[in-house]
């Protein structure tokens, strides 16, 4: 086990229902979303035990801003390991405004892994 660490994976879905168009919303595609994130998270957990890192996992619905600060200090974090894509000015998911940003509300440090878009 590679200095002691535990690994603790948090998969966060929109809550699409209080977002979109009633018509646009099924029970199926929110039940697709939900099986999609915990096969992923699931997989996840399992690929860090196999390879001797002790992991455990949860599903949670809402804000990221609100669900991964109140996580990493329930846990006791260390680190935040986060992947971002690139999606452009208007999707700066990791701040709510200007003056608050995730870094702003964890004790922590981050460390965020990107996949730089294509020129």
């Amino acid at each position: 086990m590679a200095m002691k660490s535990h690994a603790y994976l948090l998969a966060i879905c929109n809550n699409m229902l209080s977002t979109a168009v009633p018509e646009g919303i099924t029970p199926e595609l929110v039940r697709c979303e939900e099986e999609t994130a915990q096969a992923l998270l699931t997989e996840g957990v399992s690929w860090l035990r196999e390879h001797g890192v002790p992991a455990e996992g949860q599903l949670v619905f809402g804000n990221p801003m609100v669900h991964i600060p109140e996580v990493a200090s329930r846990i006791g974090a260390d680190l935040i390991v986060m992947g971002h894509r690139y999606r452009g000015r208007l999707a700066k998911w990791w701040s709510e405004d200007e003056e608050s940003t995730l870094l702003h509300k964890v004790s922590c440090s981050i460390l965020v892994a990107m996949d730089i878009p294509a020129s």
